[in-house]
């Protein structure tokens, strides 16, 4: 898979644009309106009557602000936050050294959470709902359960695969909250506050122009900002316009809706190759040179969103939408 500047996946570059781009309290994080204003009452509640927050799971598609709104949560809190993820705790062991080493009123934030292992995650279950863990000491029959108690908590699970999570685990969240796609009013919001906070020169219609083509993603608007700044350095006069972001966003081979390059290719060999489809997604993967999995899980996600694709028990069928798009005949 290329490395492609419209994959809303998390890259190393993004972490060090993150870090300073990120909104530390709610009032300043833009968008996902209805998340905020639930989340703004739990938190007053739980401050007034003096407790931890209900535990959260935070889901929706990556590149949303799942990290950046856990981190917040615990900032309102005045609270210390311990991050990690579902992959790196391997054993019961590692999960139950973290929740011992909690203070009163700690945020832990798992990142995809429905990664974590099935004997990790049974440990979670009596440390959400009574705040004690249950260890096993000793083998064979003279083994015996001592149970710990925990300091309150709030647990804050993110992931991208909600359908994956456990019903028993989802139970336990008392706050659920799904974040969407943003709008393009919000897009640019973010792209002029990054950009302010950057000191990167940009107008308003040049910010409008990176907001239209970053996918409803904020990781990605902040990706191709920092692309374009470099084209404007180097092309221009350092200034982010409408003119210089449109040939920055041609160079760089990204659509007015956010494709591609491997975006178009995908469609064409399906229009140009087999007609329009059906086509098995095998033969879609080795005509395009693509990982299935990969076709999958990165690049028709958007496609199918955007109606330019659509699947079918016989295969893939390009719409009549992306006939129209990409400026092919429907004879």
């Amino acid at each position: 898979m290329e490395d492609r500047l419209v994959s809303n996946l998390k890259r190393e570059e993004d972490q060090v644009i993150d870090q300073g781009l990120r909104p530390k309290f709610l009032q300043d994080y833009i968008g996902q309106t209805k998340a905020k204003e639930k989340l703004e009452i739990f938190l007053k509640a739980s401050q007034l009557r003096g407790e931890s927050l209900d535990h959260v799971l935070l889901y929706g598609p990556p590149g949303l602000g799942k990290t950046t709104l856990a981190s917040i949560i615990a900032t309102e809190m005045s609270a210390d936050i311990r991050i990690t993820s579902g992959p790196a705790i391997e054993r019961p062991g590692d999960l139950a050294a973290i929740l011992t080493n909690l203070k009163d009123g700690d945020v832990l934030f798992i990142d995809e959470i429905h990664r974590l292992n099935r004997a990790v995650e049974e440990i979670l279950y009596p440390a959400m709902e009574d705040y004690a863990i249950d260890i096993i000491v000793g083998k064979g029959p003279s083994a015996r359960s001592i149970r710990l108690d925990l300091t309150k908590f709030t647990l804050i699970g993110a992931t991208t695969r909600a359908g994956l999570l456990t019903s028993p685990l989802r139970d336990r969240f008392g706050i659920i909250n799904k974040l969407e796609h943003y709008s393009m009013e919000e897009l640019k919001e973010i792209v002029l506050r990054s950009a302010g906070i950057l000191n990167i020169p940009v107008d308003d219609q040049g910010a409008e122009e990176i907001a239209l083509r970053s996918r409803g993603t904020p990781r990605i608007a902040n990706r191709l900002l920092k692309r374009i700044r470099d084209y404007a350095e180097v092309k221009g006069d350092g200034e982010i316009t409408l003119k210089l972001a449109h040939r920055a966003l041609e160079l760089l081979e990204i659509d007015r809706l956010g494709l591609d390059k491997v975006d178009h290719k995908i469609i064409e060999v399906i229009i140009q190759n087999f007609g329009g489809g059906p086509v098995g997604i095998d033969t879609l993967a080795a005509s395009t040179g693509e990982e299935k999995n990969t076709i999958e899980d990165v690049y028709e996600p958007f496609l199918l969103q955007k109606g330019f694709l659509s699947r079918t028990p016989r295969g893939r069928i390009a719409s009549v939408k992306a006939y129209d798009h990409f400026g092919f005949s429907r004879s």
